[in-house]
């Protein structure tokens, strides 16, 4: 779960970090009124769960009321389209304004989990506000990688590293209690990711953070309860909404094959392989390891609303739940939403003699196949046509 970064800086402000003086507005003269309690300038900073806002004019330095006003009606309600966001872009619904803040320079740091080491790591930057990844690849000597170990928890000679790497001999102290306290709410709020871009070194002489991205696990909600009721819906793809209602796991694609599965590993193998077959998974759909017709049901439904698909790719493996009972399933689900697309089905385990049988039996648009190969080259063909 992706947290706005008003949400990361509450979270931050609870730990006692400082950071600038701000407010969430949600429509223009609320803007207005919120920078002139703050005094200028201010930055508006939209308030959507992409990275990238700056460069897609979701970032504004505003120096008067009027240039507020100006730009918060343009940044309200407009759609705005970065390199995360996908090609529909996320529609402006809030800004933070925030008091600007001098500084002289500005650094990166991130803590991400490292799984092939079983250790948290946390990565600094010389240079701040540029995309990590691209950082790396350019400017390999200017990121640093420290290994925590989760057992021990931030210790003052990681404090003392980053010191050393930053130049920052004099804040060894100040970095210690910051990054301590970043590390807390990483830990305790059971985060994937928590990115500070940039932390900067004030004028005055403070660390401060500018903006956080905070990324919570999912499968730790459960337990974080305040963080799952501040969840943003809007934010979210309907289709993804509503699946999450009945169990199942859906996340929509720019593709035009869609993809039916039960079992994240067969979904994954699955939407590769339709890329190698020269199509495009327009969606990753897990009906979960025992797919029941109800599920099957709600997964068509779905899946029928993308008017871009021109096939459906059905691959079951009947494990503990039957093949015959999951061609029933396909069968009333087809029916009941009207599906016209070309649907390929490729069933295998127990009872999928029966399960083809009955398939057969229906006399619907349905491509039979045993082997992926089969399905390769009806994808295949249907994507050329």
């Amino acid at each position: 779960m992706k947290l706005h970064e008003y949400q990361g800086k509450e979270l931050l402000q609870n730990e006692g970090v400082e950071i600038p003086e701000s407010r969430v507005a949600y429509f223009p003269e609320e803007a207005w009124m919120v920078s002139m309690n703050i005094g200028y300038p201010v930055m508006l900073k939209a308030q959507v769960l992409t990275g990238g806002r700056g460069k897609s004019g979701g970032v504004k330095k505003c120096r008067s009321a009027e240039e507020v006003r100006q730009y918060s009606r343009q940044m309200f309600g407009s759609v705005l389209t970065t390199h995360q966001s996908g090609k529909n872009g996320l529609k402006v619904r809030k800004i933070l304004v925030e008091k600007a803040v001098d500084y002289e320079k500005e650094f990166y740091l991130s803590f991400v989990i490292d799984r092939n080491t079983a250790t948290i790591a946390l990565i600094i930057s010389k240079q701040g506000g540029m995309e990590i990844e691209n950082l790396s690849a350019t400017h390999p000597e200017s990121v640093k990688k420290i290994l925590i170990n989760p057992f021990t928890g931030f210790l003052p000679f990681h404090a003392r590293t980053v010191a050393a790497f930053l130049d920052l001999w004099p804040k060894t102290a100040e970095i210690f209690n910051l990054l301590g306290k970043l590390y807390r709410i990483f830990v305790t709020k059971e985060c994937t990711l928590l990115e500070v871009n940039p932390l900067v070194l004030t004028n005055a002489g403070s660390l401060i953070p500018l903006d956080i991205k905070i990324d919570i696990d999912d499968n730790a909600l459960i337990r974080q309860k305040e963080i799952l009721r501040s969840r943003d819906l809007s934010e979210l793809n309907e289709d993804e909404v509503e699946a999450r209602f009945y169990d199942l796991n859906f996340i929509k694609l720019d593709g035009n094959i869609g993809c039916m599965v039960n079992g994240a590993g067969l979904a994954m193998a699955t939407m590769d392989f339709i890329k190698q077959a020269g199509g495009a998974p327009a969606n990753f759909l897990d009906v979960g390891g025992v797919a029941t017709p109800e599920t099957i049901s709600r997964g068509f439904e779905i899946l029928s609303r993308d008017g871009s698909l021109k096939a459906i790719f059905v691959n079951i493996f009947g494990g503990i739940v039957r093949c015959d009972k999951v061609a029933d399933g396909i069968i009333d689900a087809t029916t009941r939403h009207h599906i016209s697309l070309p649907v390929i089905i490729r069933l295998s385990g127990s009872n999928v003699e029966e399960g083809l049988k009955t398939l057969k039996a229906s006399r619907k648009n349905f491509h039979l196949v045993t082997d992926v190969e089969q399905a390769r080259d009806i994808i295949n063909t249907l994507v050329n046509n």
